[in-house]
């Protein structure tokens, strides 16, 4: 019997636990799966977003991790010590060592806001909060349910971050958030962002920097933290520029697994430098690395792991024996985008191609809208909650294509 070692229940681990075991099954292969996480608790973290705005409550948006996996996978609730790729084994804190034919890292990201001067401490939580944890969003529906007003300012400290569009969507939930209670007047909604605009590609950066601009969201460019002065509500930029606050809404710098970086695996922020089309560690012939633990060239979200994974499950077959592998990844990711006022839009893109108008996932038909704000793309938005628990983490195919596709898409330069 073959040992295949999974770190990390996240998204990315448990769809690949999910599917693999299927697909072991149908072949009528012996293999033992063993998946190691210290969290007994799974989290739909898009649903983080919503929480602070009422939306969603902490029943809404998680399940234990035992229940979506199945019978016959073995599930540690350990932490992982450390990743001994020499000797193919991995020791866990309760001493126990876990030797393996072969392992996937799916350890993902997390938040830390301990790497940037004055942003932990004792005005977490109060004056500084964050809709990146299942706490930090709880923390922020209870600030602004009482809140009475003022500059509140939402700041990405460094990217990559996981699912770079939801410091927007937060902004413009909370432009819709307050005009429902009746004190939009009262509030001053700031972006201050590390990029030169709202998003990284020009066309998409185009879109939501006039929708931000429409909504009365001012956006600060070019912002490099240098340090948060909870004291005085200010951050402060390497280029010298200051910005008060009254209630400081960060995404902190987020880095991968600790134990990766320590296990020489990982980069400057722990991710796994790997092949970007099979995820393969080449320093590590029995090494994949799935989801927000890889160094990929694209977004760190849900979207990429998923259509990442569709292309790994046979690439894995085809690796363990000794065939080359044939899928290749295009580092396919797309996104909705709430807006507010019940309406959305969805960006589609991949490692070349950068968001362009269309129609999705039917090229001219849709139901979904790209870069267009619609009623259609928020609902889309909204099921995607069902689908995620019922589908995705459970290893079943969308009927989407995995590949990202240019048919009923408008070109950058018919655009111009």
């Amino acid at each position: 019997m073959k040992k295949l070692l999974i770190l990390g229940a996240g998204m990315a681990g448990t769809m690949a636990a999910n599917k693999l075991t299927r697909l072991f099954h149908e072949r009528q292969l012996d293999w033992q799966i063993t998946l190691v996480d210290p969290d007994a608790l799974h989290y739909y973290q898009p649903g983080f977003l919503f929480v602070p705005f009422g939306v969603y409550g902490g029943d809404d948006i998680v399940l234990p991790k035992r229940r979506l996996l199945p019978s016959d996978v073995e599930l540690l609730q350990a932490c992982i010590v450390e990743i001994d790729h020499e000797h193919n084994r991995v020791q866990l804190s309760s001493g126990e060592k876990l030797d393996y034919d072969f392992l996937i890292i799916a350890t993902g990201a997390d938040i830390h806001p301990e790497q940037t001067p004055g942003l932990s401490g004792p005005a977490w939580g109060d004056t500084i909060h964050t809709f990146y944890s299942f706490q930090g969003a709880v923390a922020l529906f209870e600030k602004l349910r009482v809140w009475k007003g003022g500059r509140l300012v939402v700041n990405v400290v460094e990217n990559p971050i996981k699912c770079p569009v939801a410091p927007l969507e937060f902004l413009m939930l909370a432009d819709a958030f307050f005009l429902a209670k009746g004190m939009r007047d009262k509030v001053q909604l700031t972006y201050a962002t590390p990029l030169s605009g709202a998003f990284t590609k020009p066309v998409a950066a185009s879109h939501l920097n006039t929708l931000l601009a429409i909504k009365g969201i001012q956006v600060e460019p070019d912002y490099l933290v240098e340090a948060v002065n909870p004291d005085m509500r200010t951050l402060s930029s390497f280029d010298g520029r200051e910005l008060g606050y009254d209630v400081l809404v960060s995404v902190p710098i987020n880095m991968g697994a600790t134990v990766v970086g320590e296990s020489g695996l990982g980069d400057d922020l722990n991710y796994v430098p790997v092949n970007q089309h099979t995820m393969l560690d080449e320093r590590h012939p029995n090494i994949f690395v799935l989801g927000d633990a890889a160094a990929l060239p694209t977004s760190k979200a849900g979207s990429v792991a998923h259509f990442a994974i569709e292309k790994f499950c046979a690439n894995f077959l085809d690796h363990v024996n000794g065939r080359q592998m044939h899928e290749s990844f295009d580092g396919h990711a797309n996104c909705f985008i709430e807006s507010g006022h019940g309406k959305g839009l969805l960006i589609d893109f991949n490692y070349v191609t950068e968001p362009l108008p269309g129609a999705y996932p039917v090229p001219w038909v849709g139901p979904f809208s790209l870069l267009k704000e619609t009623r259609a793309n928020h609902w889309g938005k909204m099921l995607f909650k069902w689908i995620y628990w019922n589908i995705l983490l459970k290893g079943y195919r969308l009927p989407i294509p995995t590949d990202m596709s240019m048919t009923g898409k408008q070109t950058a330069e018919a655009m111009n």
